[in-house]
């Protein structure tokens, strides 16, 4: 016999995930940990985004006597949260500086007459005493924070608030804690552990492998017009994320997708809250929108069909990156995760890192970042293998799904190109009048006469026309990676190169230099381009127009009632009801993700619509 067979509570929480959730059976180590948090212990969990973190708090929540309480960061989302949750029957409710006076009360009462089984809160509320006081009226179930990693002082989402979370041990000590994140390494975790006082929780580790995801990085040339390709011959009609670093360049991109045929919105702090948040709305609520932003968007979107994620510009952590391209395929079906990286990018962030507030422990932290971020971006192994070896998940194999895998790069001895590089900065070092960056080196090398060349006399130099077995680009690449591998720094703020300790081994012949060549032609996806909206994989030719009619019932349904289509059904649900085509309430039941609620509420409008 299984332990959901022997054990009543297990059992108990076997029933809620299938009458409420309307699926069969536990996922990896979602029972395990939900054992672990209804016999009151604490939890650290680290689950991909999509593996089902939230079912992990939410079911203990059903089971265990009280209420559940949900600090989370997103009070933008928060409504959209609590609106899928209703729609399973589930009683929810949250607190947040959106509401009146009136609507607090009301969910204030709610919680004290035992009538929510989840309150969503954010961190702040939780320093105000009149929250702790309702808090303590009533009976709480559990404590669940969301997006742990946020604690991380140097992480990438870093909020102070959560530092404070501490203390609800201190004040609820019988309340089991279950701390969740979807990105966070061994470091990561040891700290979020201490800084919420989860020292003695059971940690539970899953597999960080997102295998839908195909992982793409591609050298930088003309950036947007690479995007553009992207789209137009893999992506046409998807929805997707597409990641820059300044408020300028989303606003240029945003512009320029806009001008070529594809519907997209710019998001950065830069625009004022309400038309953030009206953009966000579109992007849940609407098929096939393309949100352009800097990193301030993203964090706890529940959107499960975006088909791609891209950056125009080089993430500063490999987390970043995992977090930021995990917002894609949440789903289980094909997407892609899409970089375009070049010298500038390493240029920047070394300038950045260099010039950055806080003390040289922290730069070094940063460059540490960096630099694991570049090793993935100029690996010549799978890059998902690399990635979870990050993550301290090592023995994984070439995964045949990223660029790496489906077209490998060459290796090749970059040695002596390298030694000319050092050589050029070595000698323009000597002249200690100022420091020059990789283009005017270039020149150099490639024996251009440059009005800055002529101004510094800089032809009359040994190396001057020594490099033109590379072209321009190819040299780009060369500096690039010298600058990944640590053998050139950028000094100030107009990113001069200079050497560094490691450099004289180079220049003196005691260390070869291996360097990337990219192959010819980029990774071709999986699927082929289609025109309009590329049809769901997996679906038999009959199944394809039966699927199609559910996803306009579903925007029909989603528009009616003000919320995003996914809260209603997401699309593996209704590809499986388009694959099996139940003809009774009863057969419909048994499709994953139609809990009970769900079935009395939408069953005979999606038997009339595949009967239509």
């Amino acid at each position: 016999m299984t332990s959901a067979e022997t054990d009543p509570e297990a059992t108990d929480a076997l029933r809620v995930l299938q009458r409420v959730f309307g699926y069969d059976s536990f996922r990896g180590s979602q029972q395990e940990i939900i054992d672990q948090v209804v016999a009151g212990g604490d939890a650290l969990v680290l689950m991909p985004t999509g593996g089902g973190k939230s079912l992990c708090y939410q079911i203990p929540a059903f089971v265990r006597d009280g209420v559940g309480i949900v600090v989370s960061p997103l009070i933008a989302l928060m409504q959209d949260q609590v609106d899928a949750l209703r729609t399973l029957g589930v009683r929810a409710g949250f607190l947040n500086s959106t509401q009146d006076p009136g609507e607090r009360r009301q969910v204030e009462s709610a919680f004290l007459a035992g009538e929510l089984d989840l309150l969503y809160l954010a961190p702040e509320r939780l320093r105000v005493e009149s929250t702790l006081s309702l808090l303590d009226r009533g009976t709480i179930s559990l404590f669940a924070i969301d997006e742990a990693h946020c604690v991380a002082q140097w992480g990438h989402d870093f909020r102070p608030d959560y530092l404070a979370l501490s203390m609800l041990h201190e004040r609820w000590p019988t309340v089991p804690r279950i701390a969740l994140t979807a990105t966070a390494t061994e470091a990561t975790r040891a700290e979020i552990a201490s800084r919420l006082n989860l020292e003695d929780a059971r940690h539970f580790v899953a597999s960080f492998d997102r295998p839908n995801i195909q992982y793409r990085i591609v050298p930088k040339n003309r950036p947007e017009q690479q995007l553009l390709e992207l789209l137009r011959g893999e992506h046409q009609g998807d929805a997707g994320i597409v990641y820059c670093l300044s408020r300028a360049s989303v606003e240029k991109t945003a512009t320029f997708l806009t001008e070529n045929g594809f519907e997209a919105l710019p998001y950065h702090a830069g625009l004022d809250a309400r038309t953030r948040a009206a953009h966000q709305a579109r992007f849940l609520r609407e098929d096939g929108l393309i949100m352009v932003a800097t990193i301030a968007f993203g964090m706890g979107i529940d959107k499960p069909d975006v088909r791609f994620v891209a950056h125009l510009d080089l993430p500063k952590s490999v987390e970043g990156y995992y977090q930021e391209t995990g917002r894609a395929g949440r789903d289980g079906l094909p997407a892609t995760a899409w970089l375009a990286y070049g010298l500038q990018d390493v240029v920047q962030q070394r300038k950045m890192i260099s010039t950055s507030d806080g003390d040289e422990a922290h730069r070094r932290k940063l460059a540490a970042h960096l630099e694991a971020m570049l090793a993935l971006c100029e690996t010549v192994e799978c890059r998902r293998e690399q990635l979870l070896a990050y993550f301290g998940q090592s023995g994984s194999t070439s995964c045949g799904n990223c660029d790496t895998c489906l077209s490998p790069p060459e290796s090749w001895d970059g040695t002596i190109p390298a030694q000319k590089v050092l050589s050029t900065v070595f000698r323009l070092d000597r002249e200690r009048r100022q420091k020059f960056g990789a283009g005017h080196i270039i020149d150099i090398l490639l024996g251009k006469n440059t009005a800055k060349i002529t101004q510094f006399r800089h032809d009359s130099l040994t190396v001057f026309g020594v490099g033109t077995e590379l072209r321009d680009t190819e040299w780009r690449g060369v500096v690039r990676q010298l600058l990944a591998k640590g053998l050139l720094a950028v000094h100030g703020e107009h990113g001069a190169l200079q050497l560094t300790d490691a450099s004289g081994e180079v220049l003196g012949g005691q260390r070869e230099v291996r360097l990337r060549r990219e192959p010819k032609q980029t990774a071709q996806p999986a699927k082929a381009a289609k025109p309009g909206r590329t049809a769901p994989a997996a679906l038999s030719e009959d199944a394809v127009p039966l699927f199609e009619r559910l996803r306009a019932w579903r925007a029909a349904a989603a528009k009616e009632q003000g919320v995003p289509a996914y809260v209603i059904f997401h699309d593996a649900t209704l590809r499986e009801i388009a694959s099996r085509s139940p003809s009774t309430l009863a057969e419909l039941g048994t499709v994953n993700g139609v809990g009970e609620n769900k079935l009395a509420k939408y069953g005979q409008q999606i038997l009339d619509t595949l009967a239509a």
